[in-house]
């Protein structure tokens, strides 16, 4: 890389110049060449190189060349010094008669300097990569990748880690993007050179770094629990947002030291995500005087992003809450997860206080970079009773935390992580999306009022990039949650999974099959205590509720149109689920709609196997005929249906499984550095 410098010379002194190893020194010959010099004359060592420009008209070596106005002499050192200024180079100024006027004189002392970076993103930083000093997307992008340090070492001193301006444990570093130090040169530096290594105060909110410093184990420092103690010791804190600037040594020969650049914070509406450090060889002017820089490496990062996984992905653990009133969902729980292969962690009474939202409280995600990943879960602002879950039980080593702060008057229900999905890749236009997109809910758009995710929120999810999110509109709804009318399974076919949306239509068509097939007086909701039963034939004579439902089906269908155009879906793609609805009278005097019955579609997805509301339909032949209409949508996909009774414990309290439920899976083989952007 290189960094040209200009230098001042005068005639009749010699100068002392240190030089970076690659760098162009320009010196202007005519400036300090003695008045009435017309010609000039170069001598060097072998090691120095040196050019002219502009190109001198072909003359012989042992003459002297014209002097114009504009001549520079442009000076390279081929390698590195071994002492200082055991390197020279001359300049000879002549008159008109080729009479000697002056001599310039150099002492060169040369020093290879990089401050070196995962550029090409192979987990392993090589030496002085051209690209390190900029940053591009796609398989043939390059610039390093930063962690944000959103884990805790130690699982029961609960603190994350970048809240700590030290460095408490050796695992700690392996969440850091190591920057490596290498010089090579004489044993030491000129007097009054020296190194420092830098940040601008806006990128030192965002990062922090720390060196390795090598110092003798004594003694008494041999067993790992006394050496934690000295290992803040071990690797001291170089930058920070109060040390923007910091001496760094200079190592001397042939040598290499560590550093490590530690993410702060995720990108964000005010940070885009990228960070440069730099690193600056500094010459004294004059005793009082500040230095001044003659080279400058600079290298970039960008903070790798929060990614969230879709319902294709292979699940790793499912997270349920005991309730007092929830043993038999918990009991059916914990049969389909065991029978699916997968593990399940229950939030017992004492931790979730009665909320059983585990949906709504958190989202599950990763982070990712070539040398480490690790999952992050993103807690919402909704802080119910659950609120301290997510920071309490699964914070900890290689299991990151992030949140995001609201005015508790600006949360609403939408703020809820229902009401956040995200598709798998798809492919639109011709764009690629490997990584699905982010869905979220929010009020109609031409709507003067309604909820809406809170700013914050949304800011942070347009901010992560990878993920580009896609608006819907779910104020319609008394909870307003996507997952109430939508979710994804995965298929064998087409574009590898289907869509799944509540469907009134589909479930009134299906009352008027049974009505048509003499079965309209087969009951809803037999077996629950406590419940009001009612007939098909009831349900389709009932004007108002179809007027709602076909309220809520434009509705639906509204939405139906954006996901065909924000991911690139074809009919073919969507299943529609026989869903009733009904409306009620918030506490806004606002009309929103509820599930008449179990909501099939606010389901969990375990590989193939779905665990789906119970929706205690009319029954035909002994057997519900929306299970069987579920069934007999979804298992020609190779889908395996597990019904659940979640009537009193969940449905009753307006939610169902999903919402009661949460998995965290397995994260994209894709790398996300890869898109192209």
């Amino acid at each position: 890389m290189n960094h040209p410098r200009t230098l001042r010379v005068d005639y009749d002194q010699t100068a002392s110049v240190t030089c970076v190893v690659g760098s162009d020194l320009n010196v202007n010959l005519n400036r300090s060449a003695p008045p009435t010099s017309r010609f000039f004359s170069v001598k060097c060592t072998p090691s120095v190189q040196y050019g002219i420009s502009p190109s001198p008209l072909l003359v012989s070596h042992l003459s002297p060349i014209p002097l114009e106005e504009r001549s520079v002499l442009l000076i390279r050192m081929s390698q590195a010094s071994k002492h200082e200024n055991d390197s020279k180079l001359s300049v000879r100024y002549y008159g008109a008669s080729r009479e000697v006027l002056g001599r310039a004189v150099l002492h060169l002392t040369a020093v290879e300097i990089s401050l070196d970076v995962d550029a090409d993103r192979d987990g392993v930083v090589e030496k002085n990569n051209v690209n390190k000093a900029s940053w591009t997307w796609g398989p043939n992008g390059h610039g390093a990748i930063l962690l944000v340090n959103c884990d805790t070492e130690r699982r029961y001193r609960k603190k994350l880690d970048s809240e700590s301006d030290h460095v408490s444990e050796r695992s700690d570093l392996k969440d850091m993007s190591v920057m490596v130090l290498r010089t090579k040169g004489p044993a030491k530096l000129p007097e009054g050179y020296k190194l420092t290594m830098h940040i601008s105060q806006g990128d030192a909110e965002s990062v922090r770094v720390f060196k390795t410093r090598s110092f003798e184990m004594t003694a008494n420092m041999q067993t790992e629990e006394v050496f934690y103690k000295y290992f803040e010791r071990a690797f001291p804190l170089v930058l920070s947002s109060e040390v923007l600037s910091q001496e760094v040594p200079y190592l001397g020969g042939t040598g290499e030291m560590n550093f490590y650049a530690e993410g702060l914070r995720f990108p964000d509406k005010d940070f885009n995500g990228l960070i440069r450090i730099h690193l600056s060889l500094l010459e004294p002017i004059s005793t009082g005087l500040p230095e001044t820089p003659i080279f400058t490496d600079t290298v970039v990062f960008r903070v790798a992003p929060w990614i969230m996984t879709p319902n294709t992905l292979q699940p790793s653990e499912v997270f349920v809450c005991s309730t007092p009133d929830n043993f038999h969902f918990l009991r059916s729980m914990k049969q389909l997860v065991a029978s699916s292969g997968y593990k399940l962690k229950i939030c017992h009474a004492y931790l979730n206080r009665g909320d059983r939202w585990m949906q709504d409280e958190l989202e599950f995600g990763y982070i990712d970079s070539p040398h480490h990943r690790f999952p992050v879960v993103l807690d919402s602002p909704r802080d119910g009773e659950l609120m301290d879950f997510p920071y309490s039980e699964l914070l900890g080593p290689d299991f990151g935390y992030v949140t995001r702060f609201a005015e508790k008057k600006d949360v609403s229900s939408l703020d809820s992580f229902g009401n956040l999905e995200v598709s798998p890749p798809v492919t639109v236009n011709g764009k690629h999306f490997p990584l699905g997109r982010i869905i979220i809910g929010v009020a109609f758009p031409t709507a003067t009022k309604g909820r809406n995710m809170t700013k914050v929120v949304q800011d942070f999810l347009w901010a992560q990039k990878v993920q580009e999110p896609i608006a819907l509109f779910s104020d319609w709804l008394y909870v307003g949650h996507v997952d109430e009318f939508m979710t994804f399974v995965p298929a064998p076919d087409r574009k590898g999974f289907r869509l799944l949306l509540a469907s009134p239509d589909a479930g009134l068509k299906l009352f008027r099959g049974l009505h048509n097939d003499g079965h309209g007086q087969a009951k809803l909701f037999e077996g629950l205590k406590d419940e009001e039963q009612i007939t098909v034939d009831e349900i389709l004579k009932d004007e108002g509720l179809r007027a709602e439902n076909n309220y809520v089906q434009s509705c639906i269908d509204w939405n139906r149109d954006v996901l065909k155009r924000e991911l690139g879906l074809d009919e073919e793609d969507i299943i529609d689920l026989p869903i009733l609805f009904k409306l009620v009278v918030d506490n806004n005097a606002e009309f929103r709609a509820l599930a008449y019955y179990p909501d099939m579609v606010n389901m969990i997805v375990l590989g193939k196997n779905l665990g789906i509301p119970k929706p205690f339909g009319p029954k035909v032949n002994g057997r519900c005929a929306l299970e069987a209409e579920m069934c007999s949508l979804l298992e020609s996909l190779g889908l395996s249906c597990t019904f659940i009774n979640d009537f009193a414990s969940y449905h009753k309290l307006l939610g169902e499984v999903h919402c009661g439920s949460n998995v965290r899976r397995e994260p994209f083989d894709f790398k996300w550095w890869n898109l192209e952007m």
